[in-house]
């Protein structure tokens, strides 16, 4: 298995010299830069999402059975459910209009705030997979590590009893460790024995659910009185500082991490050494690099990132521990770095877009009947058009690649 990219199309190189503004952008539309075969890929998953809507929609597939006496109502049906569709999808995870007119009944701030609640995790989990992509690895154990640190924050969270502020983060530290512990252990194996850290990762995920589960079910962390495997509510003195509507304080966690992870990855002398391991673990070992210390050091430290996403569900949007406090948030993260093209600032935007998506799916399959399937088939798409550039190039006649691949993110089976 292996997420490198077959090399980028070769082409005439684009024109050199002085260019205003609008022959720049334009070069950057005709020659493919990164950030136009990302904005298209999404646009060609909208249209593919689209398509999808109109063939969910009841009236559509009606139409269709007399298409060729009236064709203009199937392109209508499938028009208004298209339209009504995104039109959800916006007022769930933007601005819904009716908050103006609704004289307090509808939050005006509502769906920004479930969007943003939603980013947080998800550009944590980003995070995450980027760093160790940075350095060669794919973690694709988000799930196990962030289970691992709500585990450890939950715990502190209801068990112990400490004062307001420290104990906040005390819980933190916990969910830190608990995650980087998990992580730690990837990154050891791989170094010391040479195991891929796909399979293991894919492990400890099975280790860390089923281990959450069996918690789940003692005294002590399950809630007394229950027979739902739940624990006990988080304390309020170690709970995420409230923002506004459904916001809490983790998403400021996450931008300050995007922060942390471009100075190290972009600034500082460690980061150097994992950029160099991940592309080309021969020449950094020639050079002197411990290679072996940099996939334990870079998977402690996604495995921390992945640790404060479990913080951010126990001690912010949750407040409990449950078998699903994951969300499937571990997964959606691999997709949010490769959308993000492996870099800090890319993974907030993927974040917030996808966060918007999880907000707005609810609500456009709520008041218009479209299936929230359609929205996560949307992600993965997305991800297929990155993936292969080549074919947006195709669809698009972009002339040549400057650097639109997804680029090198991490090794294949013999890395």
């Amino acid at each position: 298995m292996t997420t490198q990219t077959a090399p980028a199309d070769v082409g005439p190189p684009p024109p050199t010299g002085r260019r205003n503004l609008g022959r720049r952008i334009l070069d950057g539309y005709l020659y493919g830069n990164t950030a136009v075969v990302t904005a298209l890929a999404f646009v060609c998953a909208l249209v593919f999402g689209a398509v999808l809507i109109a063939l969910a929609d009841e009236a559509t597939r009606k139409s269709l059975g007399y298409f060729f006496q009236h064709p203009t109502d199937t392109f209508t049906d499938a028009w208004n459910a298209i339209s009504a569709g995104y039109s959800a999808l916006f007022r769930g995870a933007v601005f819904n209009t009716d908050s103006l007119y609704s004289n307090g009944g509808i939050a005006v701030f509502g769906p920004i705030s479930d969007t943003l609640v939603n980013a947080a995790p998800l550009i944590l989990g980003g995070l995450s997979v980027a760093v160790a992509f940075r350095a060669g690895l794919f973690n694709i154990g988000v799930q196990g590590q962030l289970i691992m640190g709500a585990i450890c924050a939950g715990y502190v969270g209801f068990t112990w009893h400490l004062p307001a502020g420290l104990h906040l983060i005390v819980a933190l530290l916990a969910g830190i460790i608990g995650g980087a512990v998990w992580g730690g252990i990837v990154g050891y194996l791989k170094a010391k024995t040479g195991a891929h850290e796909v399979i293991t990762t894919i492990m400890l995920n099975y280790v860390a659910l089923y281990l959450l589960g069996y918690l789940l079910g003692l005294n002590g962390f399950q809630a007394p009185h229950q027979t739902e495997a739940t624990s006990p509510r988080i304390l309020s003195t170690a709970k995420l500082p409230h923002l506004f509507g459904s916001l809490h304080s983790g998403l400021i966690i996450a931008l300050v991490a995007a922060v942390l992870c471009w100075w190290l990855l972009s600034r500082s002398t460690l980061g150097f050494r994992l950029r160099a391991v991940g592309a080309n673990p021969f020449a950094a070992r020639t050079a002197g690099m411990h290679i072996e210390r940099g996939y334990i050091v870079v998977m402690i430290i996604s495995g921390a990132l992945a640790g404060l996403v479990g913080c951010s569900q126990a001690l912010g949007t949750r407040q409990v521990v449950t078998q699903d406090v994951d969300a499937g948030f571990g997964f959606d993260a691999i997709t949010v770095a490769l959308l993000g093209r492996g870099s800090p600032g890319g993974t907030v935007l993927a974040g917030l877009l996808f966060g918007a998506f999880r907000a707005g799916g609810v609500v456009m399959a709520s008041q218009t009947h479209t299936p929230a399937d359609v929205v996560s088939v949307i992600e993965p798409v997305i991800v297929l058009f990155i993936a292969a550039p080549a074919l947006i190039r195709g669809l698009f006649r972009l002339r040549a690649a400057r650097s639109g691949s997804v680029g090198q993110l991490a090794k294949g089976w013999n890395g």
